[in-house]
């Protein structure tokens, strides 16, 4: 499984089916009462947002898809029964939301009235004609202001068929797509062949509604005076009352955007990932610590930032029995350390790991929780909602469907709207840990996007080959050394 461009999806020519929920669960869904208990921060937010968009016709783009090449011949009415039984499974799929751009209403159709069928839609040639085909799908029906918000489709051939899903963003995030097609496709094969369900599909698994209950409780323990909470303050008042930036000027003025462009390369091949992630472990850091210092060290020796300050992305999974939900289980919290006497990538990386530890614990405040603590504080409210410059880890080898042939073929992408960041997702997966960017895409961004990473990827190189790397060598002095090396 690897993230990557949309633009990198071409599959091959077939008969073209899409699954459509009945019209008695259309019914049911549209009839469906309003639920009292409150979204998720996150998801709410979310809402808001796609009703704004809407509302100035622009399109929409905040969705996530996963798509795959299975073996065999499709069999559409089985994949109608795993696809009924999927859905059913997950309760934050059995909901959908409407909103006045103010308040938010989620409403739960019950499970027994939903059912799924499939419908031949003919032939495609694949490539880019289907991809826009399905692109206009998602954009239209992935939405969750309307159930339901996710969409599944097949380009059939004889004796494999490419499978994709889609979902609004409100009912996912890369974790719950890294399963979706895993487990959808264990149905699948337990509707065909009888064969039993994997342990992860058979074992129970928490709602999404469960989980918003849990997260609005957890804010109300959350005061300014908590521990976490002074943290998250002492270190966003340490850094300007101001969400983190990416450490280039990127030439766009404060508030614009342009739209975006993915970049994405390998950093380290499958024997440099793992050199590298033993320097780290002798070091006293897991991976994501050497990233981080990676990411440190480049922007001191490029901007001058002699105190690392970024924003990652923690999976909330383990806060209940939610590891194998569908939804939207993630926090974000700030990274923030000094470089000041450090000599050396591997004295870096002690410290990366300690703010990465603490990160997580922060993560554990609600995000509703610390931007009240935020203004209170005094930030200005247009610093504390502005989107972050973002950094995550994602190790694809640790979810259930690694090592089988769909899952390792699988591609995960996002809608592409605009930004103003560059925002930076690492990912691992048992070939390779590669980088993907999502970045403004203008000249002069792209320009200084480019310097960047190829300093960044020469930190990473010099690392893996030599087990360190000394702190503080300019641009100059790395291209002598890569001509001389």
């Amino acid at each position: 499984m690897i993230i990557t461009a949309l633009r990198n999806w071409h599959p091959e020519p077939g008969e073209l089916v899409e699954w459509q929920p009945t019209h008695a669960a259309l019914r049911a869904a549209a009839t469906a009462t309003a639920d009292p208990d409150p979204g998720t921060f996150l998801q709410d937010n979310h809402l808001r947002g796609v009703h704004a968009r809407a509302r100035s016709g622009r399109p929409h783009t905040a969705y996530l898809a996963v798509t795959t090449e299975v073996d065999g011949e499709l069999d559409a009415t089985a994949m109608s029964r795993a696809l009924t039984r999927f859905a059913r499974r997950h309760s934050g799929l059995l909901t959908w939301f409407d909103t006045d751009g103010a308040t938010v209403t989620r409403h739960s159709v019950a499970p027994a009235r939903i059912d799924f069928e499939a419908m031949t839609i003919g032939h495609t040639p694949g490539g880019a004609e289907f991809r826009d085909h399905a692109l206009v799908r998602i954009a239209r029906d992935a939405v969750a202001t309307s159930w339901p918000g996710f969409v599944l489709g097949a380009i059939a051939r004889p004796g494999s068929f490419t499978l994709y899903y889609a979902t609004d963003h409100a009912l996912s995030d890369g974790a719950s797509q890294a399963l979706v097609l895993t487990e959808l496709l264990d149905f699948y094969a337990n509707e065909t062949t009888a064969r039993p369900l994997s342990p992860f599909t058979a074992a129970p698994v928490g709602g999404f509604p469960d989980y918003a209950r849990e997260e609005n409780a957890r804010a109300h323990q959350f005061s300014p005076a908590s521990p976490e909470v002074a943290e998250w303050v002492e270190i966003f008042r340490d850094h300007g009352n101001a969400m983190p930036r990416f450490a280039l000027d990127l030439g766009l003025a404060s508030g614009d955007t342009a739209p975006m462009h993915g970049i994405e390369f390998d950093v380290l091949d499958r024997a440099g990932s793992a050199a590298f992630a033993e320097v780290c472990r002798a070091a006293g850091g897991r991976c994501v610590a050497g990233v981080l210092a990676a990411v440190a060290i480049t922007d001191l020796e490029l901007a001058g930032r002699a105190d690392y300050y970024g924003m990652t992305v923690l999976s909330t999974r383990g806060f209940g029995e939610f590891l194998l939900t569908q939804g939207w289980l993630c926090n974000f919290a700030p990274v923030a350390f000094s470089l000041a006497g450090c000599a050396s990538f591997t004295e870096v990386v002690g410290r990366a790991n300690a703010a990465y530890d603490r990160a997580i614990r922060l993560s554990t405040v609600p995000l509703s929780a610390v931007l009240t603590a935020l203004l209170s504080a005094g930030a200005d409210p247009a610093s504390v909602t502005a989107s972050p410059n973002m950094l995550s880890y994602l190790d694809f080898r640790r979810f259930p469907g690694a090592g089988t042939a769909p899952y390792e073929r699988g591609m995960l992408f996002t809608g592409e709207g605009e930004t103003a960041n560059a925002s930076m997702w690492f990912n691992r997966d048992a070939e390779h840990l590669y980088l993907g960017c999502q970045s403004p895409a203008t000249p002069f961004a792209q320009h200084q996007l480019a310097r960047y990473h190829a300093h960044l990827r020469s930190v990473f190189d010099a690392v893996a080959t030599d087990g360190d790397r000394r702190v503080g060598a300019d641009e100059r002095e790395v291209a002598v050394a890569r001509h001389h090396g």
